[in-house]
């Protein structure tokens, strides 16, 4: 069911853009009759988006253990659990954090507003933070290596960048700025009504291709083709290097969001841009430096095989 997302979005879209090919009109978002809800208990409902930080997290523990399982890890397979856990803390709890603090402050007058997490509202960046303060707090608890574990947990990260830009693209949320490309989307409720809604950029599917699919392949060659994985820092700071140029590009095709307009206007980058510049830095900083903490790369931390 979790995996029947991508399969979902893709053959709808697939569909109605083909409909939309032969009248020579931009395609509707409507007429790809998605339903955020992927099943409806009537007193329970289980969300697209819910289902997609589970994808994620389910599949990058799976390939988590496999990275591990490859000689040099930093931790043994008895500590993939505790990780998991820890991280997934951090994912959810930052996340949250990071979009009340980033994007809506005014939700500070609000508390059990914040604690409302099936109303939407998360930020990556503020997951990343959340997600570095677990695993180091981890790490700490068990003794070891907190930036090389970084840099295993950042080989798994797209699986969730992944899907959880399908996710928004299911829910019609975090769409791009008006185009007339071929390809572009007319969104529901995207101006006030009564006006006519402009084609858009389906941009959840370019974060998707960018944050996921070629981050993914890119963190994959690195890993199992070269020696960067006892080079601490390097593949974490190849993530930050990544998702920060990926997501700067891709924000000059979304549209803000709408209590973010007038920023954008008076610094001239939204947000989310401005928030990708320390990641940058940051990843520039971590790759430029790896070679020389290489020699301080400890064994295998236990010998327990990957079941």
């Amino acid at each position: 069911m979790i995996l029947s997302l991508a399969a979902t979005a893709a053959a709808a879209t697939a569909d109605a853009a083909a409909n939309a090919a032969a009248t020579g009109a931009h395609l509707r978002f409507a007429d790809l009759h998605l339903d955020p809800v992927a099943l409806n208990l009537g007193f329970f409902q289980i969300k697209w988006y819910s289902l997609a930080y589970i994808a994620g997290i389910l599949i990058g523990w799976w390939y988590l253990l496999k990275l591990i399982a490859q000689p040099g890890a930093p931790m043994a397979r008895r500590h993939a659990d505790d990780l998991v856990f820890y991280a997934t803390l951090g994912i959810i709890l930052g996340g949250r954090l990071g979009y009340v603090i980033f994007y809506a402050p005014e939700m500070f007058g609000h508390p059990l507003q914040i604690l409302r997490l099936w109303d939407g509202g998360m930020s990556l960046h503020g997951g990343v933070l959340g997600t570095t303060a677990a695993i180091i707090v981890f790490a700490r608890r068990h003794g070891l290596n907190w930036l090389r574990i970084h840099d295993y947990v950042a080989c798994c990260a797209p699986f969730g960048l992944f899907f959880g830009r399908l996710a928004n693209f299911v829910n019609g949320e975090l769409w791009g700025k008006p185009t007339d490309v071929p390809w572009a989307i007319v969104f529901p409720r995207t101006v006030p009504y009564g006006l006519p809604e402009p084609a858009r950029h389906p941009s959840q599917f370019y974060e998707a291709g960018l944050e996921g699919i070629a981050l993914f392949a890119i963190l994959w060659f690195f890993f199992w083709r070269t020696k960067a994985r006892y080079e601490p820092g390097k593949l974490v700071g190849i993530f930050l290097l990544g998702y920060g140029a990926a997501r700067f590009i891709v924000e000059f095709f979304r549209e803000p969001d709408q209590q973010l307009v007038e920023f954008a206007q008076n610094t001239g980058l939204h947000m989310g841009q401005w928030l990708c510049v320390p990641m940058l830095l940051g990843g520039a900083y971590l790759v430029a430096t790896a070679r020389r903490r290489r020699h301080r790369v400890e064994p295998i931390a236990g010998s327990e095989s990957v079941a």
